[in-house]
């Protein structure tokens, strides 16, 4: 979907939890916003659980309020490359290399594995400046 801004959005139904004045948190109700969205398969938003999302800014909103979160299209893509594309790319370069590098196939696939512990963390520990680059808003 487009916004005024002719910018495609990522957009999810939810309530407003809390709201004070540096941010809100919105609990996103996923189904009918997802069913329609064509990164439905991909995004972790429109699984069967309620999930909390944090929307910085000041709001004239009130718990209990039903309002629309949306992203811009090309920060879900970041969040996709993150997550799940750049990871593979990890554990298959590195599966390459051992193996070339005539490792025993177990030991290749065990220390390619491995390789995701380091990366994870490294999304742990940089999680706040990757989170800066996420940016919600919400429309009421």
């Amino acid at each position: 979907m487009k916004d005024s801004r002719g910018i495609n959005t990522i957009i999810h139904k939810g309530v407003v939890k809390n709201s004070d004045n540096e941010s809100v948190t919105v609990i996103i109700t996923p189904g009918s916003a997802c069913s329609g969205c064509h990164a439905e398969g991909s995004c972790n938003l429109s699984g069967k659980v309620e999930k909390s999302v944090i929307v910085k800014g000041r709001y004239e909103v009130n718990e209990g309020d039903n309002v629309i979160v949306s992203m811009e299209q090309s920060t879900g893509f970041i969040a996709l490359f993150l997550g799940y594309v750049l990871p593979l790319i990890i554990v298959i370069i590195s599966l390459i290399i051992l193996v070339s590098l005539k490792y025993p196939e177990l030991t290749s696939g065990l220390v390619s594995i491995s390789t995701l512990l380091p990366y994870y963390l490294m999304l742990y520990i940089f999680r706040k400046r990757i989170n800066d680059k996420f940016i919600f808003s919400i429309k009421v």
